[in-house]
């Protein structure tokens, strides 16, 4: 998942290009207003001049009140937003337009990676290993609750596989509503092809969407990942790391499918635990019961698993075999 150097150049371009498109488009506006609105351009060059002569007066020891400057500037900028609204502009027209108002179109505030640069890095590893399409295809619009029974009783809770099915959709939906005001974790686990995997590819389609930074790993591919941050000596290796820890969601895909071992286990139990100090959702889906994840993975984790995350359990017939069935 970590960025080549020739992939982070990729997205400094597309930051070039944006304040490039934002400069342009800024100087078209003074092109327009300056033609349309003459007193405008006569403000600017009065604020211009206040400026210079300001500059020169601290300069050679003046002892003009910088307060008087400021009052001056104020009055003609004010006039100048008054003349925007009674043309029918809005008063910002002559200000910057960015994308991202936070960073202003650099990707970075105060030296460290903006949201939105977070995005852009997650966006163009998805773009780039074919996710994005899963992701069109398999998202809220398209969950069929129809492939659910009333009919199929789970034998523990004695509830439906439909019942327990729309349980899940609705604290998934919520999960994405609340997302920016609230601290979650989902643990969904059930048997194979009842929808764990499409219910997770719902959520991260939607907090993408909403320009969240999500990460989505098998569980075999995140204990390679965090093998190469443990063992690696790439930069790109470390970068992995960082990504893994920052991300706005961890998606862990298939949880028991991997290799078990003492490393695993282990680095289960640190990526987990660091995701949670630090408030960082993570979701996880599995075919284990919750038993096996005890067994397998240490009482220690499965106590962080339990106390932190919430649990949703699906039933049912295989879903993929019901499709075959019905084309």
């Amino acid at each position: 998942m970590a960025l080549t150097n020739s992939q982070y150049d990729a997205i400094m371009r597309m930051y070039e290009k944006k304040q490039l498109r934002s400069h342009d488009l800024l100087n078209e506006h003074f092109h327009e207003i300056y033609e349309k609105i003459p007193r405008i351009a006569e403000i600017d060059r009065k604020i211009s001049h206040a400026g210079v002569e300001k500059a020169k007066a601290l300069l050679e020891g003046g002892d003009q009140s910088i307060d008087d400057f400021r009052r001056q500037v104020a009055l003609l900028s004010e006039e100048k937003k008054t003349l925007l609204l009674a043309y029918g502009y809005p008063e910002d027209y002559l200000e910057p337009s960015y994308e991202c108002s936070d960073c202003c179109d650099t990707g970075y505030i105060d030296g460290k990676k903006c949201r939105c640069f977070q995005k852009a890095e997650i966006d163009l590893l998805y773009t780039q290993s074919n996710l994005q399409d899963v992701l069109n295809a398999e998202n809220f619009r398209s969950f069929r609750l129809d492939y659910y029974s009333s009919d199929y009783i789970d034998p523990v809770s004695r509830r439906s596989s439909l019942e327990m099915a729309k349980d899940a959709l609705d604290v998934c939906r919520s999960f994405v509503n609340s997302f920016s005001d609230s601290f979650q974790n989902l643990l969904i686990y059930g048997n194979t092809g009842v929808g764990k995997t499409f219910l997770t590819h719902c959520i991260a389609r939607e907090l993408i969407d909403r320009i969240h930074s999500v990460i989505y790993v098998t569980a075999s591919q995140l204990f390679e990942l965090l093998g190469n941050r443990e063992f690696g000596q790439r930069t790109e290796d470390i970068h992995t790391g960082s990504l893994l820890e920052s991300c706005d969601l961890l998606i862990i895909d298939d949880l028991g499918t991997e290799l078990t071992n003492s490393f695993t286990v282990s680095q289960l139990f640190i990526c987990l635990n660091d995701r949670i100090i630090q408030k960082k959702s993570t979701i996880i889906s599995t075919n284990l019961s919750l038993n096996e994840i005890k067994s397998i993975y240490s009482e220690r984790t499965f106590s962080r698993i339990s106390s932190n995350f919430r649990l949703l359990k699906l039933v049912g017939d295989d879903i993929r075999i019901k499709k075959k069935l019905m084309k």
